[in-house]
């Protein structure tokens, strides 16, 4: 099974794009997380979020280069998380090249909706924060050859009131059908 895993995972190369072509390339992709007990669950990513960038003004990288943004504006493929009204750790994966923040919010999996809901399941805690997702033996997304030809939408995204209507409106939420 170890293999299949390994076989299966999606290398640097699907993360080092631009993240309105990652976000909905990843819903049908499976997300996998390995725990200290040795028990693995698998979640069918069905919602995610597109942040791109400083220009963003919903995007955590619009204010620049912060201790908590770090990872960001590292090359894509490692793991964002970060917490929420104390007790939510939400997971994020960075996009796209070296110094160019862009990250996709991991909003919901088939079975669970809320990325909420989805860290607390996952067990993430601060640990994760920069992991890579191409070497990680916790945490990575593995491709699944049943779920093409996906059917999604387009929605705004959630949450970001603070943002102008001009990144409010932004259709880059993205939900399988």
């Amino acid at each position: 099974m170890k293999e299949k895993q390994h076989t299966n995972r999606l290398d640097k190369t699907f993360f080092n794009r631009d993240v309105l072509d990652v976000a909905p390339d990843l819903l049908g992709k499976v997300l996998v997380r390995h725990f200290d007990d040795s028990s693995v669950v698998r979640y069918v990513i069905s919602e995610v979020e597109a942040y791109r960038g400083e220009e963003d003004a919903a995007c955590h990288a619009h204010k620049g280069r912060t201790v908590r943004t770090e990872v960001m504006y590292h090359e894509g493929g490692v793991v964002y998380v970060y917490l929420i009204y104390g007790m939510y750790w939400l997971l994020n994966f960075v996009t796209g090249s070296e110094n160019a923040p862009q990250a996709v919010l991991i909003r919901g999996v088939k079975e669970l909706v809320g990325p909420g809901r989805l860290g607390r399941a996952l067990e993430l805690d601060k640990s994760f924060y920069g992991e890579s997702l191409n070497d990680s033996s916790r945490l990575w997304v593995e491709h699944d050859s049943m779920q093409s030809g996906l059917q999604y939408e387009t929605t705004r995204r959630i949450g970001i009131d603070y943002a102008s209507d001009e990144w409010r409106n932004k259709r880059w939420r993205f939900v399988l059908k």
